[in-house]
């Protein structure tokens, strides 16, 4: 996980959202654990109550269980619900915003393709 944090939400909810791209990445698949709480906490010197509150969103989002003794895992099914509410919270809340600068910057579908084929291009070269 990337160590550094903004300061526009609070950290739990950035450690949240870091385990969604995981698992919308396929970082993290149907089954696997999560990072035990004191491994992160000690990785991004953060406190292990921090990391909990995070992981405990993504357990009321019935994305991830706990399994005492074992650890918490990535639910059966999450990816498929993960993916239906991530493109229902894009599509109401930042998709209004994006469009309303395309056509404020008076942008074309084509353009937006074209240069948006070409940095999918150039990041897969990174890769």
């Amino acid at each position: 996980m990337v160590r550094e944090f903004n300061e526009s939400q609070p950290i739990y909810r950035q450690l949240r959202d870091r385990v969604v791209a995981m698992m919308l990445d396929g970082g993290l698949k149907e089954g696997d654990p999560l990072p035990s709480v004191r491994q992160v906490a000690a990785e991004l010197t953060v406190n292990p109550l921090t990391v909990l509150k995070g992981y405990q969103e993504l357990v009321d989002e019935e994305l991830i269980e706990k399994r005492r003794g074992l650890g918490m895992f990535v639910k059966a099914g999450a990816s498929k619900l993960l993916l239906k509410a991530e493109r229902e919270k894009f599509l109401t809340e930042e998709w209004p915003r994006v469009y309303a600068m395309v056509q404020r910057l008076g942008l074309s579908a084509e353009e937006l393709l074209r240069v948006g084929a070409k940095a999918a291009k150039k990041g897969a070269l990174e890769l």
